[in-house]
This record gives C-alpha cells, structure tokens and sequence, in this order.
C-alpha cells in the first residue's frame, strides 16, 4: 500500500469496479488516500481523512503533500496565467474544504499546481475554523446528489461530514456509521439549536429549536425547513421515525 494525492479538483468513489456502479462518494481536491489494490483500469483505496474504501478510475497521481492552506467559500475560481494576466479555467473550481499546497505566491493569486492558481481571499489557514451553521448555510440551495460533497451536490450525510472536515475533525462519511458515533440524547420531543436528527439513511442538523437544515433528497436540494413539518412529512412519506438525536 502506497500514500498517494489526487491533485483532481473532484474524483467519484464508486462502489464497484464499473462507471455503471454507484457513486458512493467523492474525493475533493487535497484528499489523501491509501491504495489498497491495483486493477488495469481501476485502483481500491481508502481515503485518509475518513478511512471510506470504494473504487476510483487507475490515472496518474501526485505523491502526497502537505497542504498549507485550505477553501473557506463554497466554490473558488481556477486561474491561469497567459501572458502576464490571470484568466479564469472554464467551468473548473475547487470546492469548500479543498486542501491545497501553495507553490508561489503572485499578486492575489497563489499557485497551487502547474499554471493553475487560486485567489488568496478564497483560503485561509489549515487551524482556521468555522461554527456549523455557517458551514451548512454555504450550501443552502445546491442541490442534492447522492454520493457528492461539493457545491455541484451534495448528500445528507456529508453536509454534516464536510464540517468536520473542514474543522479538521473526524466523522464518518455514511448515516449508518454517523449514527452510532455520537452519544444519544433525549428530548421529549422538543429540539435545540445544534442537534443532530437521524432517521435510518438520512440526518439533519437544527439551527434553532424550530427549524433544520439538511440535504433532502425528495426536494432535490439543500433547505432550511420547519423541525415538526420534517418529522412528520418522512413520517408520512418514507415511513421513517426519528432514530437518534446527537448534538454536534
């Protein structure tokens, strides 16, 4: 088993050794993982931050660096430099969290592999941290994707994951691991800022004792909506009861 780095600004994990297989999660630029098989088309691996095993595409991967600053905004632009001016990539961003090494440093730009550069309000320090609210709020309106943990979408497990994260914390990546981490706690059926509500296969966080935020899958999107209308609409339509509550 070797360390490597991906120095892709986004790769799908798949479950299985198949583009048709399901995308179970994603790695994001910076993240680190450990090659646990070779296949000709394929690599098993284990990513670093979160210990999550799965399948990615076998291409050429940088060795692991140290990273020295991270993505503190949902997505930041990729530059280049052509003839002495920065220009933006078409369509290429590092999403929040993304860890990278900086290379040299130009204007309000800084390089962070060849000709491709960020600008430096987009980062901060690798100690920098964020509340919950703030992280989760970031991604309000982007919609929902199984299997992803970027601003082009995102689950429900890991917009609670992508906090931790960031704060430089662990926490599994699946509700079913995510559920049995953190102690319960009871509520007689009222609810506080900073809880954590999990029902099987699906969680969301409270930002007040009236309302929640979470990845909701039916809505296609990441939504602040009401505690009691939540509870009692998966009730209705997935047949789903609260599980656990946590705080965060």
């Amino acid at each position: 088993m070797s360390k490597k780095y991906t120095n892709l600004t986004l790769k799908n994990i798949y479950k299985n050794k198949s583009l048709r297989s399901e995308v179970t999660s994603q790695i994001i630029y910076g993240e680190n993982f450990l090659i646990l098989k070779k296949f000709s088309k394929w690599l098993k691996i284990k990513t670093l931050n979160d210990n999550y095993i799965g399948f990615i595409i076998n291409k050429k991967y940088l060795s692991m660096q140290k990273p020295s600053k991270k993505i503190f905004v949902l997505k930041s632009k990729v530059y280049e430099k052509f003839n002495g001016k920065f220009r933006a990539k078409k369509n290429l961003f590092l999403s929040f969290s993304s860890r990278i090494q900086v290379k040299k440093k130009c204007q309000n730009y800084l390089l962070i592999d060849k000709n491709m550069w960020v600008k430096s309000n987009t980062t901060k320090d690798l100690k920098h941290n964020m509340n919950f609210i703030k992280v989760l709020k970031l991604f309000l309106n982007c919609k929902y994707k199984w299997g992803g943990k970027t601003f082009d979408g995102i689950d429900c497990s890991a917009l609670i994951q992508i906090y931790y994260q960031y704060n430089n914390l662990f926490f599994p990546r699946d509700t079913s691991k995510q559920i049995n981490y953190k102690k319960n706690i009871k509520r007689n059926n009222s609810y506080k800022k900073g809880d954590i509500i999990f029902w099987k296969g699906h969680v969301a966080v409270c930002i007040n004792s009236k309302k929640l935020i979470h990845a909701y899958g039916p809505k296609k999107k990441v939504l602040i909506m009401p505690i009691e209308k939540t509870l009692n609409l998966i009730e209705k339509t997935a047949n789903l009861k609260v599980k656990k509550i946590c705080r965060i």
